[in-house]
């Protein structure tokens, strides 16, 4: 098991996942604005059973660590999980601000700048990929101002709300990261 160690970022702490984030994380994710946009194969938004089957897996998984993305004075905003693959010294993640008026203000952006410093410096990371959905600009440009680069699109990649829709690959390298 692997454990999400305390990060901080500008404006934002990641911190591991507790049982008590659940119920705002289910909230959220019952959100059609919200869960439209998370990862290929989200077919309905999750039950409270499904939240704690997910969170239990989480706490002793060998391959993934998921923070709660917080301000710094301890306000729930969403969670981000990084999918690691110790040997290819590379890892995937995907992020959320569940808190839909907290879009926007750039704690997206520090939440992906805390994970890729702690990627890179301290878990020896060389590379940290993504997939998105290609029509979130929101997304796309956050993930280009921390540095990210496309790679591809992988063509109806995803399903939402019956039509299938593409997601864009992005990565980050070592040599190319800059903690700006």
């Amino acid at each position: 098991m692997i454990a999400a160690v305390a990060l901080e970022g500008s404006g934002v702490r990641l911190r591991p996942v507790w049982e008590a984030d659940l119920p705002r994380f289910q909230c959220w994710l019952n959100d059609p604005e919200v869960y439209h946009w998370l990862a290929a194969g989200v077919l309905t938004p999750p039950t409270w059973e499904d939240e704690l089957a997910w969170w239990r897996r989480t706490q002793s998984s060998e391959s993934e660590m998921t923070w709660s993305i917080e301000t710094l004075d301890a306000r729930l905003l969403g969670s981000v999980t990084l999918h690691w693959l110790p040997p290819a010294k590379s890892a995937t993640f995907g992020i959320f601000i569940g808190d839909k008026a907290e879009w926007d203000k750039g704690y997206g952006k520090a939440a992906v700048r805390a994970l890729a410093g702690h990627g890179f410096s301290v878990l020896g990371l060389n590379r940290l990929g993504l997939n998105c959905d290609a029509t979130n600009a929101r997304a796309i440009r956050c993930y280009e101002t921390v540095g990210f680069r496309h790679e591809g699109v992988m063509r109806e990649h995803r399903h939402v709300q019956g039509e299938f829709r593409d997601s864009v690959v992005m990565g980050l390298l070592k040599k190319e990261w800059t903690d700006v």
